[in-house]
């Protein structure tokens, strides 16, 4: 029988390569597994049991994997917290997962401080990696603690909070129970069989966005719980991204489509350079692709890059790439596990090929926004979820993604769906980035606004504005043209390449009712 689950693997094979940190060190998987042990015995000394909360705000390195291997065979909740937060942000998180337990990176000491004090950690329960001033080293939490499996194991769970561009973030939580550890580890790494990375496999999947986020999080550890090994990268780059999978050889990544943008930009020349024969599988989420991007890559890497629709809340589709050919700007049908509905905005069924809203349901999945009981009512109808996207189903099953419902320009009664334009406009040869959203218009409502981050050296000036809406006229219709576009030195991205489009579009909104 195959052996999967990363506790399991590591028993009996301890000497592989688990991780392969951004400073190049190497951590077995016999060290990792070791490490995760101890903290469960760390955590459960100062006082946490099943269901209590363990919050991280750390950059990527295998301290982060040690304590989700920790968390999830102790029946706990692992909050990853996004570290490029302010203190005050921080600090909320902390509050509202009832964390009990703090753990930080040196690399933002004076936040994790502000944050742990406005919060109202206990000195007790503050732990460094690296040295802070008022915490104690992570390695207090695993000083003389036993190194053997620990007893009374339950499955935990990571608790994700949402990006918070529409508002505030909330935590998405499921329940933990009494589930076997190395039970859920084998379902978790049976989800990656969906795209044809099966268990008995070998692989190096590159975590190449920040361990924070939900998918990234998950699609590493369940590499883990495969016996792959990850090589994390610290800050994304196009250029470094390939020079990781040239060196290392890597099989398989998750990355987000302005990651494609970004290497798609580069001179041929460059691109050329690295060897990238040994990938795959690419899995892509979290925005819509425009299919001049995602053809390209294709064309570049080969039939390697599946796409898939998802959310931290569940999920959702799958697109081969056999299947994108097909219907190029599709993300795929639904999982074997997963039902889609398209509803109007009184919950009712729209006709097949028309806009609605996106509904899934994930066999008897549940889950709800930590201490938030009417968005989590919100979130669900007849046992299907929510996260406010629009799209449509076409006759064959396959869905496709118009936006979020948040972000949709209604101007003069016609709806007009942002990434459409942006999909068009950074295929642009000058544009790097864009950023489409409504803005007040006296008699229409809204109007269509355009951000956009140009290639270096050149200007944004009104030449180049004729230019980019002469490129458009010809691709969207005239009524979804741009009133004006904006130039700027860098979109609100996080490091993820998740768009704050509020910060953006909310100045324009001040003292007004906006769309949201």
């Amino acid at each position: 029988m195959t052996q999967v689950g990363f506790w399991s693997i590591a028993q009996s094979r301890p000497t592989i390569v688990a991780v392969i940190e951004a400073s190049g060190r190497t951590v077995t998987a016999g060290e990792l597994l070791e490490q995760s042990h101890r903290l469960v015995h760390g955590l459960r000394a100062l006082g946490l049991e099943r269901g209590d909360s363990v919050a991280l705000a750390a950059p990527n390195c295998s301290e982060t994997l040690a304590l989700f291997m920790a968390v999830t065979q102790a029946g706990m909740y692992l909050v990853p917290v996004n570290w490029h937060l302010t203190a005050p942000e921080i600090a909320y998180v902390l509050q509202d997962s009832n964390a009990k337990v703090f753990i930080a990176a040196e690399r933002i000491a004076a936040v994790s401080r502000e944050a742990a004090d406005a919060a109202g950690v206990p000195s007790t329960a503050r732990f460094a990696i690296g040295e802070i001033e008022g915490f104690q080293p992570f390695a207090a939490l695993t000083r003389g603690q036993p190194s053997q499996l620990p007893d009374a194991r339950s499955a935990g769970a990571p608790m994700t909070y949402t990006s918070g561009t529409t508002g505030r973030p909330k935590g998405v939580r499921r329940p933990v129970g009494v589930a076997d550890p190395d039970t859920m580890a084998a379902a978790q790494a049976g989800f990656l069989s969906l795209f044809g990375i099966m268990p008995g496999s070998s692989g190096v999947h590159l975590v190449c966005a920040p361990l924070y986020h939900t998918a990234v999080l998950n699609f590493a550890t369940n590499h883990l719980h495969l016996g792959h090994t990850l090589v994390l990268m610290d800050k994304w780059s196009p250029e470094q991204t390939l020079a990781l999978i040239a060196q290392h050889r890597v099989t398989s990544s998750h990355m987000v489509p302005t990651m494609f943008n970004r290497l798609l930009k580069l001179p041929a020349a460059e691109r050329e350079r690295f060897d990238v024969s040994s990938l795959r599988h690419v899995i892509h989420s979290a925005a819509p692709c425009p299919v001049p991007t995602k053809q390209a890559m294709l064309d570049w890497w080969g039939p390697c890059i599946f796409e898939y629709y998802s959310a931290s809340e569940g999920g959702g589709t799958l697109a081969t790439p056999e299947q994108w050919l097909q219907k190029p700007g599709t993300v795929g049908k639904a999982w074997p596990i997963s039902q889609i509905r398209i509803l109007d905005d009184d919950r009712k069924p729209v006709p097949q090929g028309e806009i609605g809203t996106v509904w899934i349901r994930m066999g008897d999945f549940r889950f709800e926004y930590y201490k938030d009981s009417k968005k989590t009512a919100d979130a669900w109808n007849d046992g299907f979820f929510t996260v406010g996207d629009a799209g449509y189903l076409d006759p064959d099953g396959f869905l496709f993604l118009c936006d979020r419902k948040a972000d949709m320009i209604i101007a003069g009664g016609v709806n007009i769906y942002p990434a459409e334009i942006e999909a068009q406009l950074v295929t642009h040869p000058a544009v790097v980035d864009v950023a489409v959203f409504g803005i007040p218009h006296a008699d229409f409502g809204e109007e269509v606004k355009a951000v956009v981050q140009l290639q270096p050296g050149r200007a944004g000036d009104a030449a180049l504005t004729a230019e980019l809406t002469a490129f458009l006229s010809s691709r969207v219709a005239k009524y979804k043209l741009p009133r004006s576009i904006d130039y700027v030195a860098e979109l609100p991205r996080d490091p993820n390449g998740k768009l704050y489009k509020r910060k953006l579009r909310d100045p324009y909104w001040q003292g007004r009712s906006s769309a949201i």
